[in-house]
């Protein structure tokens, strides 16, 4: 199964050539989403042998991703599948491999990784145990998270994907697109690292972000339960 990596980034000049050299000794290829980036993102990761698509100004991770889906389904019909990989290192590239091989086996079309959350910061373990819980309860699943962005798509998968834009509610929507769809889905656990932040402006946003992917999953997982009665 020939299968590939999907590198949105923005801004990412001080890691995108690591993350690239780290893809490239497990044999993937990466195209990578710069997405408006003003610092030498797009020219680092040419450098270092990756496919570049570059956007005119910032439009955030979700149209980056459309981008990527959009010209591997109309470009590359020898991908069988792909990984999305960020960009900034905070999980660890080489695990892409883990996430590829429940598609390589045929045991799944969509496949999301799980963090261990004994290290991730109590703020972050927190939001996402409020997003996992009612997640779950919601649309009956007992996934282990629902909120990483470290994710691997079945080309049928990749089609399937209709609703695909937003911030921090992206991997919810995707999750909903699998369901729908019945597509098979795997979790497989995942190393992360978290830069510290502090400061009030930074707990502000925190609870804002919670707030605006719970609503969308309370409303989403109702509609959701409505159209199963």
């Amino acid at each position: 199964m020939k299968s590939i990596a999907l590198i949105p980034a923005h801004n990412e000049e001080k890691t995108i050539q690591k993350v690239i050299s780290h893809l490239k000794s497990i044999n993937l290829n990466s195209i990578v989403i710069d997405d408006g980036s003003i610092d030498k993102t797009s020219e680092l990761a040419k450098k270092s042998g990756a496919f570049v698509i570059r956007h005119g100004k910032n439009k955030g991770k979700g149209e980056a991703l459309k981008t990527g889906f959009e010209y591997i389904l109309k470009n590359l019909p020898d991908v069988e599948s792909l990984v999305i990989v960020d960009a900034d290192l905070q999980y660890s590239p080489k695990d892409s491999i883990r996430l590829l091989k429940p598609l390589e086996e045929g045991e799944a079309d969509f496949v999301m990784g799980y963090r261990d959350w004994r290290t991730v910061p109590f703020r972050n373990r927190l939001g996402n145990f409020v997003w996992r819980t009612s997640f779950n309860l919601l649309f009956k699943t007992r996934l282990k998270d629902t909120n990483c962005g470290f994710m691997a798509l079945s080309r049928k998968a990749i089609k399937k994907m209709k609703r695909v834009y937003g911030g921090y509610i992206i991997e919810n929507m995707m999750l909903i697109d699998a369901l729908k769809n019945k597509l098979r889905i795997k979790q497989v656990s995942v190393s992360v690292k978290y830069k510290k932040r502090y400061g009030r402006r930074s707990i502000i946003r925190g609870v804002r972000i919670v707030l605006g992917c719970l609503i969308f999953i309370v409303n989403e997982g109702i509609k959701y339960r409505l159209r199963k009665i």
